[in-house]
């Protein structure tokens, strides 16, 4: 078996990241990494009627980029892992549908793009697919109908909650000498550390990104400093501080020196009215594609394990008074 350790499985035909393309909208356009992205949408609505059909067209728009930037077609694509956070997997299901790529649709909440880059990985290198395309995404104006209040209602978003992304982030998968090697994949356990507060979802992603390092580090026998950086999906400010707490404290790694997280960088917190950071699965997918594998491939940066996120309520759920469970899935990248 592929395996290290008892959580931790290699992929030994070395799947590569052969392409990505991250489509955003106006805020994120106005953040620090502005210039990284494929396409800074005007305004959220992207020519749509409704913000459910606004996410679907970024779902559009990245996988036919990603697709095109690899120098092929969709129908070169032997199947598509992709998940968002609205129920069924609306954009991803709406957006990828003219594309008739078979479709394994995701849910994973934030931690979505990891779970789908580990699944294209697993089909890649088991000779299931040729070329397999991961993609998640997200928005803001979606996120906050389905899982809080419509924005019409103007609700006040206290100083620990984040913004969640407006964008998608498609990556398209395959066995090729060039590029970003994905060595390494871990999904994660559920972890509930009794969280209830929805607009706390650092607090609750915290103790699981913890637990997921610290789980991928002692199966491969690593060192954060092997790392030249070690990326949280978006754990956003509240998180990123708890995350470094619970891994010493706990475990007894400290990442502070190499950890970064997608929700602290795809904003300017001073200067943009998001609270505790970015969030969604478009955050990380977006910055992931448009930031971090393009200075790999650069060779900018040589080594990253990438800890996607992701708070596992739903709707319901929380109407219901129950906790807020949390999984992180694992990745790691290799140039």
């Amino acid at each position: 078996m592929n395996r290290r350790g008892k959580y931790v499985v290699t992929f030994p035909s070395l799947p590569t990241v052969i392409s990505t393309a991250a489509c955003v909208g106006k805020t994120e356009g106005e953040g620090p990494l502005a210039e990284y992205f494929d396409i800074v949408n005007e305004n959220d609505g992207v020519g749509s009627s409704t913000w459910e059909r606004a996410e679907a067209a970024l779902v559009k728009q990245a996988a036919g980029l990603a697709i095109q930037k690899a120098g092929l077609k969709t129908k070169d694509i032997d199947i598509a892992f992709a998940g968002d956070l609205l129920n069924q997997c609306t954009a991803s299901t709406f957006g990828l549908r003219e594309t008739e790529i078979p479709l394994a649709g995701l849910f994973g909440a934030c931690s979505t793009f990891a779970l789908a880059l580990i699944m294209a990985s697993v089909a890649v290198d088991g000779g299931l697919a040729d070329k397999a395309l991961a993609e998640a995404s997200s928005h803001f104006c979606s996120a906050e109908k389905q899982f809080r209040y419509p924005l019409e209602y103007g609700g006040q978003r206290t100083p620990t909650a984040q913004r969640t992304v407006t964008g998608a982030g498609a990556a398209v998968i395959a066995k090729e000498r060039d590029g970003v090697k994905i060595t390494h994949g871990m999904v994660g356990r559920v972890t509930d550390y009794g969280v209830t507060d929805m607009a706390n979802m650092g607090a609750a992603m915290a103790p699981s990104a913890a637990r997921t390092i610290a789980d991928f580090l002692n199966d491969t026998g690593s060192r954060p400093a092997d790392f030249d950086m070690i990326l949280t999906g978006d754990l956003g400010s509240v998180g990123s501080s708890l995350l470094n707490e619970v891994l010493r404290e706990e475990y007894g790694f400290d990442i502070s020196r190499v950890h970064a997280d997608c929700g602290n960088l795809i904003f300017d917190a001073e200067a943009q009215d998001v609270h505790a950071g970015g969030s969604g699965c478009g955050c990380s997918a977006s910055v992931v594609c448009s930031y971090i594998l393009p200075k790999m491939q650069r060779k900018e940066l040589r080594k990253v394990l990438f800890a996607g996120t992701g708070a596992l309520m739903s709707p319901l759920t929380a109407l219901q008074g129950d906790t807020i469970p949390a999984v992180t899935h694992a990745v790691m990248f290799c140039s």
